[in-house]
């Protein structure tokens, strides 16, 4: 996955320890037990600044859930903390995960780059502005917003489809993105995956 070169790359090592604090949080979740304490001090800078984060779950290759944030509003442990936990019991999606069914479960986490908007004259240019398996995309229109992060351009390569599906997840008819001029961000990730 291509990221924003302005994105500090995370060390293996700190990849590895958010990995595993997911997956330690989810676990306390399940069991009803208190999250993993975080402690600021001695965690480097790219983990203890703002950050925003997805953490993606799947089970035999198949969405089992996926929460996050946009934007950095706290340091990015807490934010993969959070929303680990949140894309394991809380995705209206899917019934939050057991505890027998835990270690089926494989944790990826997409770090974003902060979302610049995309400024576009008409449909036809938007699509050419667009990079496939590069941007995640923001689609938003007045209160309705959704997105998909850059790996979803591997089930929807064909940026009308993609744009016509994230306009059908944002509740709207999949052509609103061609009828009308819709607010659009994009960003960029680093990703990686137990």
């Amino acid at each position: 996955m291509k990221t924003d070169p302005s994105l500090q790359s995370l060390s293996q090592q700190e990849k590895q320890f958010l990995l595993s604090l997911a997956r330690a949080s989810i676990d306390r979740a399940i069991h009803r037990q208190p999250l993993p304490e975080i402690i600021l001090e001695g965690l480097s800078d790219i983990l203890k600044n703002e950050g925003a984060a997805f953490v993606t779950l799947t089970k035999e290759k198949k969405l089992r859930g996926c929460i996050g944030a946009l934007e950095a509003y706290q340091p990015l442990v807490m934010d993969v903390r959070e929303h680990a936990v949140a894309a394991a019991m809380e995705d209206y999606r899917f019934r939050p995960v057991s505890a027998p069914e835990l270690s089926s479960i494989s944790i990826e986490i997409s770090r974003l780059t902060q979302p610049m908007p995309l400024e576009y004259p008409d449909a036809g240019t938007l699509i050419d502005l667009l990079r496939p398996g590069v941007d995640g995309v923001i689609l938003s229109d007045g209160f309705r917003r959704a997105t998909f992060l850059p790996q979803v351009w591997e089930q929807l390569p064909n940026p009308e489809d993609f744009l016509a599906h994230l306009c059908h997840k944002m509740g709207v008819d999949p052509d609103t993105w061609r009828k009308k001029h819709l607010v659009i961000s994009i960003y960029q990730v680093e990703e990686f995956h137990e």
